[in-house]
């Protein structure tokens, strides 16, 4: 195959599922690690593909109700990473985890890798970080994917978890006021409704930008939820918001309250 027809091959795969694996990549073309990086380089940097890790994401031309994940995983990483320690000290081997498909809950769910546990997604990009674990059983939730993020959405997710318990649920929001929390897609929304009636505990994940501020969709209220994990970066004014509304929190590398 030509370089120029393997690319475009590289484009169309992608493009028709929204997310692969470089994995899954090499496979269909027969070609080595390097050789597809390469590819998704290439269309990486003409902004038709982002390369995210373990794979790709099709962006095609850029419009998107959801900020594209690599975009969004650039912002507060450093915060994102000490959150996601804190929930990962929280969580014992064995218990069953429910993770949705956001940037904080990509890094809790990278400190996840190799650790025995039952892990339950609509992200595909987390899904890949688990697909060759032999010590974590999987369970991918599908519906919907959207294209940018690589996550399943929508009624057919709903209808997927009606059978499923687990320990926790993990969530990351867009936002979080004395009102409750938000996010900036009404299916997503919807999807996530039905991942909190799935656990026995609610945990979000969130960096202190998001505290006082509000998103498109709301998603519950503050009682609804058992655990804020959140970084040392929030104001006093912020702290008192969720003083206020009641909230349990664990500031990362701190104490619960």
């Amino acid at each position: 195959m030509l370089a120029q027809q393997r690319r475009q091959r590289v484009l169309d795969l992608v493009s028709h599922k929204g997310f692969m694996t470089l994995t899954e990549l090499t496979r269909a073309l027969k070609a080595s690690e390097s050789t597809v990086r390469r590819d998704l380089d290439h269309w990486d940097q003409r902004g038709m593909l982002k390369r995210i890790h373990g794979g790709a994401m099709y962006t095609g031309d850029g419009s998107a109700t959801l900020p594209a994940l690599d975009d969004r995983s650039a912002t507060q990483i450093a915060e994102k990473r000490l959150i996601a320690k804190a929930a990962e000290a929280r969580i014992r081997d064995g218990d069953a985890i429910l993770l949705d498909g956001g940037t904080t809950t990509l890094e809790v769910a990278r400190l996840l890798v190799g650790r025995p546990l039952q892990i339950v997604t609509n992200s595909l990009p987390i899904a890949s970080l688990f697909a060759n674990s032999r010590e974590t059983d999987l369970v991918i939730i599908g519906g919907y994917v959207y294209p940018k993020t690589g996550v399943a959405l929508g009624p057919l997710s709903v209808r997927m978890m009606e059978d499923i318990h687990v320990r926790q649920t993990i969530l990351s929001v867009g936002g979080i006021t004395e009102k409750g929390l938000y996010n900036s897609n009404l299916l997503l929304v919807e999807t996530e409704r039905r991942m909190l009636e799935c656990a026995d505990e609610i945990v979000i994940v969130a960096d202190h930008t998001k505290i006082g501020r509000q998103a498109l969709a709301f998603l519950c209220e503050l009682s609804a939820i058992d655990m804020l994990v959140i970084d040392a970066g929030a104001t006093p004014e912020q702290l008192e918001l969720l003083d206020r509304g009641g909230v349990q929190y664990v500031t990362a590398g701190d104490k619960e309250r």
